[in-house]
């Protein structure tokens, strides 16, 4: 491919096997969770990457911390997941040993509904699973975003799911879980 530079390559993993989806030439969204788990900021090798700089560690200098669960909070209908564009009037992010939040929304800030719904990613990260979902849950709980819909409340669902909990889920399983969802999701 003679392809130099940084890049992502998307798998889905099913009963064993992979599954090739994607090549991206640029830093993914989930980037978050690797510097979590990692301790190294995929933004700044990113950059010294396309300055010309080599790797600062091979694959096997690279060592796995722990645990760290992504959830972007979009300006969407948590059942039907349409756009709700509009003024945020209360914004209150959660902190805490563990928790990170990359948005540039505020209060007041207005959601325009030409462009990505995304208010922010909540990025947790524990030394087990256990205490990830833990500071997951705390931190969802701590969130206000008031003014337009988010998914938010499918997220305080998810987190507190048996099989969410247990990790016993598939590829499939979010969209039969939404099937069978009641109309009303929790808050």
């Amino acid at each position: 491919m003679k392809y130099l530079g940084v890049g992502t390559i998307e798998f889905l993993y099913e009963d064993g096997e992979f599954y090739f989806i994607e090549m991206n030439t640029r830093i993914q969204v989930e980037h978050p969770v690797t510097e979590s788990i990692t301790d190294i900021d995929l933004v700044l090798e990113q950059i010294r990457i396309a300055a010309g700089g080599d790797l600062p560690a091979k694959q096997s200098d690279i060592a796995i911390i722990g645990h760290a669960i992504e959830c972007r909070i979009n300006a969407e209908n948590p059942q039907t997941f349409r756009p709700s564009p509009g003024r945020i009037t209360q914004f209150h992010p959660p902190g805490g040993l563990g928790v990170r939040i990359d948005s540039a929304v505020y209060q007041g800030y207005v959601i325009p509904p030409y462009y990505d719904s995304l208010v922010g990613k909540l990025i947790v990260h524990g030394k087990t699973r256990g205490e990830c979902l833990m500071r997951l849950r705390r931190a969802l709980d701590e969130m206000v975003v008031d003014g337009i819909e988010t998914t938010l409340p499918l997220f305080r669902a998810l987190v507190r799911e048996p099989d969410i909990i247990e990790g016993d889920y598939h590829i499939h399983w979010l969209e039969q879980y939404l099937a069978g969802q009641p109309s009303d999701v929790p808050k």
